[in-house]
């Protein structure tokens, strides 16, 4: 189970990270106005989770790679915060109930550092 839980957590970092280039304009509303360069933002992000995702793979460091996802995903509050700020709608992108905004701040945000937390070995 552990083994299909670090193939998972590879792929879903990687795919996400490659997901910041293919489409940037899901990514950039989401970035709080108050962030400079949110171009940057984005790549810089999806740049760091594609090495997250790789470092997972090795032995050597899965631990860092681990504690600086949970680093990363901490970083990343503010923008589920401004999401649900807006309502958990923004412009000409991604648009939920305000609900499913909060869910993802409190609920699945948690349970994707437990995760990275749980493939730390």
């Amino acid at each position: 189970m552990k083994k299909v839980s670090r193939v998972l957590i590879v792929a879903f970092y990687i795919f996400a990270g490659f997901n910041h280039f293919r489409d940037p304009g899901f990514y950039l509303p989401l970035i709080p106005d108050y962030f400079p360069y949110p171009e940057f933002i984005n790549v810089a992000a999806g740049i760091i989770e594609i090495l997250l995702g790789i470092g997972f793979a090795i032995q050597k460091t899965r631990k860092i790679s681990a504690y600086l996802t949970i680093a990363m995903l901490v970083a990343f509050i503010p923008s589920h915060w401004y999401f649900i700020e807006l309502g958990g709608c923004v412009s000409d992108g991604l648009c939920v109930p305000a609900w499913v905004a909060w869910v993802r701040l409190i609920i699945i945000h948690p349970l994707l550092i437990l995760w990275a937390y749980s493939n730390r070995k």
